[in-house]
This record gives structure tokens, C-alpha cells and sequence, in this order.
């Protein structure tokens, strides 16, 4: 069986285990559904966080309001994220509730505040990518079809969160130009991204920490990996394709559930 096919048949058997939920659930993405909550969203998770200490707002905050460790942080912050992306409840005021106390200076002498719409859509952007790229790699690459539909659903994702979405490009060609322009105009190496940069690419904790250094280093985006000082080796993209097939052969062996991180296995209604 090839890759593709194995990989259809695995999301079958995930989607047939789920149908009775799935079917319940009033906002139409199921292609969301099924990758933004299985494991291997998580494994991608250090190319998304790369670039947001990299933004001199995010990582700010990242320093100053982050206690207990960086990724003990996101492995609450994404499953509240994931949690509410598979949700029916109205769960706006738990996003705004998290992020009201979030703002202070950054290291530059500019004032930030995490609801502030562009600096919320870039970190939800780094997300987007991080899904896209957790897809291409640990699942098998979609159609441009199936790849424009995701990115649509990925519009109605984040309007569960009711933030002005100024921001948002329409289509996913736009997606890409919108996040290449803005990495490159904005995200620099502060003394905050200095802090941040050992913990980021050696993850101590969650899903994360399974990933080898080497793959790390090979799924950094080329913007974050050059302000970062991380020259990607042959021997590392070797890395990430060795464990990229353990990843897809553990989740063909897994039940459809089980593919899935808790935040995602919850009743979409409670």
C-alpha cells in the first residue's frame, strides 16, 4: 500500500470511530478535525514557537508572563486551543478572559498587548503553518484543492475566537505571501528570543520533547533558523524523514482516538 493510500485508510478508520461526534459538531471543518488535534500537530510545534519568540511582543510576553516553563506553557495553551477549535460552546470569553493581562513593554521600548489583532493573528498564523507543515510531513501532501479547503477552514477556526479579523487573507496563496512578508519585516533576534532560544529547541516536556534535535532543527522555518543561528544539516532533514515514518507508522497502528490528543477527544457539547 502506498503512503498516501495507507495514510487515507488510517483517516478513514479515524473518521468512521468519530462520525457520531464529528457529525455533531455545527462548525463545517472536518479537515481541521482531523489534524489539528492528532499528535503529530504537536510534534510540528517547535517550528510555530521558533517564530514567535522571534516577534518582539510575543516573545515580551513570553518572558515576562510564562511561569513553570516554556513549554509546560504551550502544552496548556495549545490544548485550550485545540479544546476550543472542537468545541460547540461559545468559548470567546475564555480567550479573552487568558489574554486580557497579557501587555507590558518589550525589549525594543514598544508597548504590546497579546489581543491586539495583528500580534493575535501572527501567533495563530505560526499555528497554520505549523498545521501545513505537520501535514506535508507526518500525514501525506494534500491537493491544492484540499490544501485551499483547509485553509478556509482554518478562517472558520479562528473565528471562534472573535477577534477582528483585519488580518486574515482570503485564500491560501495569500496566506503565504501575508506570512513570508510579515516574517520578514518583523521578527528579529531580541535579547527575550536570546532567553527564550535553548528552551525552544529542546523541549523538556509533552509531545515535543519526542521529537529528535536533528528534526528540530530540520523543520525550523528558513526565517526563524537564520535569526535563530541554525544551519539545518543533511544529517538533520534525515532525521525528520526517519521521524516522520515512525510518527505516520505509530498512528497506523493507533485506533482513530488514539491518534488524537486529549483536548480533541472531549463531547463537543460540554
Amino acid at each position: 500500500m502506498t503512503q498516501q493510500a495507507d495514510d487515507v485508510s488510517v483517516a478513514t478508520a479515524g473518521s468512521r470511530g468519530h462520525s457520531a461526534v464529528d457529525a455533531r459538531r455545527r462548525v463545517p471543518m472536518p479537515l481541521v478535525y482531523r489534524y489539528l488535534g492528532d499528535k503529530r500537530f504537536a510534534y510540528a510545534l517547535p517550528r510555530a514557537l521558533a517564530l514567535q519568540i522571534l516577534h518582539p511582543g510575543n516573545a515580551a510576553a513570553l518572558v515576562e508572563h510564562v511561569h513553570g516553563g516554556l513549554w509546560a506553557h504551550k502544552q496548556r495553551a495549545v490544548g485550550q486551543m485545540v479544546y476550543i477549535a472542537y468545541s460547540n460552546r461559545d468559548l470567546r470569553s475564555v480567550i479573552r478572559t487568558a489574554h486580557a493581562h497579557v501587555k507590558g513593554t518589550d525589549s525594543e521600548g514598544h508597548r504590546y498587548h497579546s489581543l491586539n489583532p495583528e500580534l493575535f493573528h501572527f501567533q495563530h498564523a505560526t499555528y497554520v503553518d505549523a498545521l501545513f507543515f505537520s501535514v506535508e510531513h507526518f500525514h501525506s501532501p494534500l491537493s491544492g484543492p484540499d490544501r485551499e479547503e483547509l485553509y478556509r477552514q482554518c478562517c472558520r477556526w479562528y473565528g471562534k475566537y472573535d477577534i477582528s479579523d483585519r488580518a486574515v487573507p482570503a485564500s491560501y496563496g495569500e496566506f503565504r505571501e501575508y506570512f513570508e512578508d510579515f516574517c520578514a519585516r518583523e521578527l528579529r533576534l531580541t535579547p527575550d528570543a536570546v532567553q527564550l532560544r535553548e528552551e525552544t529547541l529542546d523541549p523538556s516536556t509533552w509531545y515535543p520533547r519526542r521529537v529528535p534535535p536533528g528534526a528540530i532543527r530540520a523543520m525550523l522555518h528558513p526565517r526563524a533558523a537564520a535569526l535563530l543561528d541554525v544551519a539545518p544539516s543533511g544529517r538533520d532533514r534525515a532525521s525528520l524523514a526517519a521521524f516522520a515514518a515512525r510518527a505516520r507508522t505509530r498512528a497506523a497502528l493507533s485506533r482513530g482516538d488514539r491518534r488524537l490528543m486529549p483536548p480533541a477527544r472531549h463531547d463537543p457539547d460540554r
